[in-house]
């Protein structure tokens, strides 16, 4: 008797770890934020801001739910690049190693290239904590949970 296994196609995987990688990063920095007097909305009206500008604050809901959508556009392009590449390179061997590097990577890319060319406003100001919680939030939300369903999307094909 042989036993099948189903493998899941790659863009399941990828709308999964989207979901999972989306959440966990919205829910660091609704709780973060929110421990200093931050409503969740302003949160989505930040990101949304990157393509309205300052608008983006006077919409309301309409500019929120943008803002989540950005928000998930930018964690299904982090999941597709790692689990893409996973393909290729080794990066679920190792999660915690390849997760952290990816996370890192991710903060730089996003803070240092991609916000620069947004609207965001206000521009943020360097500050430790939140630079700390930023690249920890990467690290855990997106980078290691990446590299574990990589490792696990990995080891489906092989086998």
């Amino acid at each position: 008797m042989q036993i099948s296994i189903v493998r899941p196609a790659l863009w399941k995987v990828i709308a999964g770890a989207t979901v999972v990688t989306g959440i966990l990063d919205i829910s660091d920095a609704f709780i973060f934020y929110g421990l200093r007097g931050i409503a969740p909305v302003r949160i989505l009206h930040s990101i949304a801001s990157g393509v309205l500008g300052r608008p983006a604050y006077s919409m309301g809901y309409r500019s929120a739910a943008l803002g989540m959508a950005f928000h998930f556009f930018i964690a299904l392009c982090a999941a597709s690049v790692f689990l893409i590449a996973s393909r290729k390179l080794p990066l679920g061997g190792h999660p915690l190693l390849f997760g952290t590097l990816y996370g890192i990577g991710l903060y730089c890319v996003m803070n240092y290239v991609v916000l620069p060319l947004t609207n965001v406003v206000p521009r943020p100001k360097f500050m430790l904590i939140p630079f700390i919680n930023g690249v920890a939030a990467l690290i855990f939300c997106i980078g290691i949970p990446l590299a574990f369903i990589a490792r696990r999307h990995i080891s489906q094909q092989r086998s």
